[in-house]
């Protein structure tokens, strides 16, 4: 088994350092990363830019693009050996909810559905998230299981860890995504010039967090694992959608 790494937080997050070192003793692996943090890249690829990739000390590859970037180019030709699947994180934070349209995290994850075998993002939630060493833990235990018992090829598993010790873990839970109230204002301020300036505000709370969703298992202490599709076509409004459109004789 080969396995790609990548993440959002840059490669010299302190989450992808426990994650490698938490899958090497279970495969080969390859970490392709961001050099900088792009957090909330989403899906992002550059496009009118050329990438440049390195080796860094860690013994890493750093890559002047986003995480879609990385996964992108490391399944396209960057490695000599294409890899099995993809592992994304360990995020420093949560990706619940909404939070998956914005994610670097989830959009590496996304990018692995390619190679044809499932593809995982982990997150550890929490604002200064410290127990890497229990996300770890849940990757490894995931990737055992999706090795005895393989999930379709197109699945993408979008995983969340409560910030706990190992032991403090009530178990894992398939859940949903939730959904949170619209994001706070944005944050207006002026540069030393006098120009106004304007910082996003932080995500909005909890609005859809009951039994089922991803918020309630965290909130409970389990493990969150919400499979993912890429596929955003909303089938039961199609034939809504056809009938709600101008006819012939109205163009």
């Amino acid at each position: 088994m080969h396995i790609l790494l990548s993440n959002d937080d840059g490669y010299l997050a302190e989450g992808l350092i426990a994650l490698a070192n938490a899958l090497r003793g279970h495969a080969e692996i390859s970490v392709v990363a961001p050099d900088r943090n792009r957090s909330a890249a989403s899906n992002s690829l550059t496009l009118e830019m050329p990438l440049r990739a390195h080796a860094a000390d860690n013994g890493f590859t750093k890559v002047d693009g986003t995480p879609t970037d990385c996964v992108h180019l490391a399944i396209t030709g960057l490695l000599e050996n294409e890899p099995d699947m993809v592992f994304a994180g360990i995020n420093h934070g949560s990706n619940l909810g909404d939070d998956v349209l914005y994610s670097g995290t989830v959009a590496a994850a996304t990018e692995g559905r390619f190679l044809g075998l499932p593809a995982v993002a982990i997150s550890l939630v929490g604002s200064n998230p410290r127990h890497f060493d229990t996300a770890a833990h849940v990757a490894v235990t995931l990737l055992r299981q999706l090795i005895a018992n393989p999930l379709p090829r197109d699945t993408i598993l979008n995983v969340n860890v409560p910030d706990v010790v190992i032991n403090d873990l009530k178990g894992y839970q398939a859940t949903r995504l939730g959904q949170r109230h619209k994001s706070e204002p944005v944050v207006k301020s002026e540069d030393p010039r006098g120009r106004m300036i304007y910082w996003v505000g932080p995500p909005g709370g909890e609005q859809d967090a009951g039994p089922g969703t991803d918020f309630y298992a965290i909130n409970a202490g389990f493990v969150s694992v919400t499979p993912l599709q890429v596929d955003l076509t909303r089938y039961e409004r199609i034939n809504d959608l056809k009938v709600w459109l101008p006819k012939e004789h109205d163009l």
